[in-house]
């Protein structure tokens, strides 16, 4: 009797092997990532078919035409560096921005008047156009890195301040309850209490500020993108605008997809899946 389970429970296991790996496969294939690859490839093919169709580069190059020039701009026009340059100003702000916008929430939170300043200046200058305070900021600080640290501070400011308050509001009053029972106050009840619980907020709100600070940038860039002595991703689009290169010009508008899409994919997607997915507070 052994001599005839043995064969079978060993047959049993090769099939439980490919029934694995097509499971794995499947997931795989049904990823978040694979979903936006396939997302990507569809679009990629309609920009193919329409720019063929209109068979006019200058106005709208195909995808393997701009893709040959964004690696022909990486390899001989220093691309890279432009980007380097603008993500390096980009972070400046958006960090400093955040963390004015994390203190003044805080004081908000501990203090009635402080929350009336800051909503009050939240509706005044959320809806102002950072680039429209670009003529002051040359005029104040000159042509340069701290003119587009000022405007990108304005464009982050505002709606992560706006976020991050709104999360705040919203948590329970049990919570609450919970952190002045173990009596926490100021900053240790903010960072203890009141950020894991508004975390969702807080992370859209950084996602807001980090699409507003390139808006913003490449904006700033596009009149006068000179950033400490080099050039930015705006400029680089500039540059090739007056030239008629249009494929370059996608080229530069595609370096800012691609940033935008590893730090989208990479940071904030990892920061959401080790803690509001894993702790049920997101789907």
């Amino acid at each position: 009797m052994s001599d005839v389970t043995e064969p079978l429970s060993g047959l049993a296991g090769r099939e439980a092997e490919p029934t694995k790996a097509s499971g794995r496969l499947r997931r795989a294939l049904g990823s978040p990532f694979a979903r936006r690859a396939y997302v990507l490839a569809l679009l990629a093919l309609v920009w193919q078919a329409v720019a063929l169709w209109q068979n006019n580069p200058i106005l709208l190059p195909t995808f393997t035409q701009t893709a040959a020039a964004f690696a022909d701009s990486v390899a001989n026009d220093g691309l890279g560096g432009y980007a380097f340059a603008s993500v390096a100003v980009l972070l400046k702000g958006y960090l400093l921005a955040v963390a004015l916008a994390l203190v003044l929430v805080s004081l908000a939170v501990a203090n009635g008047f402080a929350r009336d300043v800051l909503t009050t200046l939240t509706a005044m200058l959320n809806p102002l156009p950072a680039i429209a305070l670009l003529p002051l900021a040359m005029l104040w600080f000159g042509l340069g890195e701290k003119s587009l640290i000022f405007v990108l501070v304005h464009a982050v400011l505002w709606p992560f301040a706006l976020a991050a308050l709104s999360g705040f509001d919203s948590v329970p009053e049990t919570l609450r309850l919970v952190g002045r029972n173990y009596g926490l106050k100021g900053p240790a009840y903010v960072a203890k209490i009141l950020v894991p619980a508004a975390l969702p907020a807080v992370l859209s709100g950084l996602k807001i500020g980090w699409a507003f600070a390139w808006r913003t940038l490449i904006a700033a860039e596009l009149v006068f993108g000179v950033t400490s002595r080099q050039g930015g991703l705006g400029w680089f689009i500039f540059q090739n605008r007056n030239e008629l290169l249009t494929d370059k010009v996608f080229a530069g508008l595609a370096a800012v997809i691609v940033i935008g899409l590893v730090v989208d994919g990479l940071l904030f997607r990892a920061v959401e899946a080790a803690t509001v997915r894993r702790w049920g507070m997101q789907r």
